[in-house]
């Protein structure tokens, strides 16, 4: 198991941790098999898509107005971060990609994306890399 250590800088914060997954496997030696990435936070979440600047301004954008932030949701009552978690409800928590020659079976455009909606904090991503 490996584990990605990120410290996000603003509340809504998308990061792409491609290269430091690819890294990961290089590191393994594992050519062919699968990876599993798991975020260990319930106001976070992992997609994968493109990593392009306005299409990350479009996302951010698209989650403010499907859920936006402080509408009364009963859970604002204690910490006040509940449009972070029903956010979070929408996308996953984990991905599965197969390894092929020693790195991440991606498409041409398509990144592994880490989505923060409740920064900036310390959050943690876990890695498991099964061969196969």
């Amino acid at each position: 198991m490996f584990e990605i250590e990120l410290f996000t800088k603003k509340e809504f914060e998308i990061i792409d941790i491609t290269p430091k997954i690819n890294e990961i496997i290089k590191k393994s030696n594992i050519n062919e098999g699968i990876v599993i990435i798991f975020t260990k936070h319930t106001t976070t979440a992992l997609i994968i898509n493109e990593n392009e600047s306005r299409l990350l301004k479009d996302i951010e954008e698209l989650f403010k107005k499907i859920i936006p932030k402080g509408k009364g949701y009963a859970h604002d009552s204690i910490d006040n971060n509940a449009h972070s978690h029903l956010r979070s409800i929408l996308m996953n928590p984990s991905l599965v990609i197969p390894i092929e020659n020693g790195k991440l079976a991606l498409g041409t455009w398509q990144s592994v994306l880490f989505i923060e909606l409740d920064g900036p904090r310390r959050r943690k991503i876990l890695i498991k890399l099964c061969k196969c």
